[in-house]
């Protein structure tokens, strides 16, 4: 079993920050790519970012310049650190892990339970 346990969201107003962090647990042998996606209301789930157990990122062209995710592999945690943010970035966000479990298993996605981020002023 494998867990992903999110913190960060919250109601902020146009402008401000806010830093997303999920932390994996569990039977993990090795996580592969990490990232977080977002679903507003009436939307399919879209990705936000993602980072390569490598480090290499990928951004949505929506936040780009204003969105960053790192990720610390000692603790087998990403972190989106969002700023600038604007209304259109309210959504559930989720955190996703590719995940091996078992050196015989193949690795799957995990998600997180969603944590809302709402940008109102």
């Amino acid at each position: 079993q494998v867990q992903l346990v999110e913190s960060g969201g919250g109601l902020v107003q146009p402008g401000g920050s806010l830093r997303l962090a999920c932390a994996a647990s569990g039977r993990i042998f090795r996580i592969n790519a990490m990232g977080w996606y977002r679903q507003a209301p009436g939307n399919q789930r879209e990705l936000v970012a993602d980072i390569t157990s490598g480090g290499l990122t990928n951004y949505a062209d929506s936040v780009k310049g204003r969105f960053t995710i790192s990720r610390d592999n000692a603790n087998d945690t990403v972190y989106l650190q969002m700023n600038s943010l604007k209304p259109e970035d309210t959504a559930v966000y989720y955190c996703n892990a590719n995940v091996k479990t078992d050196f015989f298993q193949s690795s799957r996605d995990y998600w997180g339970q969603g944590t809302q981020v709402t940008v109102s002023s």
